[in-house]
């Protein structure tokens, strides 16, 4: 019978952590990557901890585990009642954690509250890694104000047909329009074929309010460039990227900077300039073998917190651009003037009112 590997200490800062089954595989090796194994991915979240740090740092943080690492084929469970996923979402911290692992209590759309995981210092990330996490999902805001966002996040979702290539283009227009606004956005890969681009805004406005910001940059967005849409529905989207507005809900977290994702060849959601932004061919390129040689020659986000903004002229967007009001998610309770919960296709006119309510029969 084969020996048990014996535990690893990674050290973070002042302190070890320790990590079981250092030896297991997490990651398969690919035509550009070796075995990635789980102590590989700790010493990985430790080498990156302060740049992490600033990008989840002091914020409600969902951990995204994938227990026995990550192959091709496994499979993300939909919720809390799918118990065939591979990989799962933890939103509660689980119970053993260590005492340097800190918490916030936040609270869901359906007013359910619990105590999530808020990173205090690198070594909690890492204690996550250890855990199975591989890719962090904070909130936008911080823990001294949990229901006013800090962050403006703009997804740009590519769909059948459209490539990384699309989302440069169209990540561009927005870098433009961003200026034009007095507002300065930080790019980052998502990680797989998308872009994300944040800015850092006062604290003032609630979750509805910035997702209304994030659409009205949407709609200038459609008007500048074709090939991007704000439709909600898949079959109305075609061949174009979509700009998840409904990313700047409560609860409704992205990939952090820094995170590595549940892909081939272990790659990582990485800030970028948007010079090199522009320059980049293949965005696996970033991945966890790469990434300490690219942080040591500086933090493209560095900046990121110099300055915050107002969404006043995105929201004046809102205001002025025509379209109304646009779908939300399921989980959430019907909004005033939400367009019908149904898909267009299969909708039948006469079955709903002019406020998108279907009409009993």
């Amino acid at each position: 019978m084969m020996a048990k590997t014996p535990a690893a200490m990674v050290a973070v800062g002042d302190r070890e952590v320790r990590v079981s089954s250092p030896d297991r595989v997490v990651y398969a090796s690919t035509d550009r990557t070796p075995d990635i194994t789980k102590l590989d991915v700790c010493e990985y979240f430790a080498a990156v901890g302060d740049v992490l740090m600033s990008a989840v740092g002091e914020r409600p943080t969902a951990m995204e585990r994938w227990p026995d690492g990550w192959r091709e084929g496994m499979r993300l469970a939909t919720g809390p009642q799918d118990r065939e996923g591979d990989g799962f979402y933890q939103k509660r911290l689980p119970k053993g954690a260590p005492d340097f692992v800190d918490t916030v209590t936040i609270a869901f759309p359906s007013g359910r509250k619990a105590d999530e995981l808020c990173p205090t210092e690198p070594a909690s990330l890492v204690w996550a890694a250890q855990m199975g996490a591989l890719t962090f999902h904070p909130w936008p805001v911080r823990r001294s104000d949990v229901d006013h966002p800090d962050e403006l996040r703009i997804d740009l979702d590519p769909q059948p047909g459209t490539s990384f290539s699309d989302a440069q283009r169209v990540a561009a227009v927005a870098e433009e329009l961003l200026e034009e606004l007095g507002l300065r956005g930080f790019p980052k890969t998502s990680g797989n074929r998308g872009i994300h681009i944040y800015v850092r805004i006062e604290p003032r406005w609630t979750f509805d309010e910035v997702r209304h910001a994030a659409i009205g940059l949407g709609r200038e967005l459609e008007r500048r460039d074709d090939g991007v849409t704000t439709a909600w529905w898949k079959e109305e989207r075609g061949t174009r990227l979509f700009l998840d507005y409904n990313q700047n809900l409560r609860d409704r977290t992205i990939a952090s900077a820094w995170s590595l994702r549940a892909q081939p060849g272990a790659p990582v959601s990485t800030p970028v300039s948007w010079s090199r932004l522009a320059e980049i061919t293949d965005a696996r390129d970033f991945n966890l073998t790469t990434i300490r040689d690219y942080v040591a020659d500086g933090d493209p986000w560095a900046e990121i917190d110099a300055e915050s903004y107002s969404i006043e002229p995105l929201l004046e967007l809102w205001e002025s651009l025509p379209g109304g009001e646009l779908n939300w998610p399921p989980d959430y309770p019907k909004q005033p003037g939400e367009p019908p919960r149904v898909q267009p296709s299969k909708k039948v006119a006469e079955h709903w009112d002019s406020e998108g309510n279907r009409i009993e029969e």
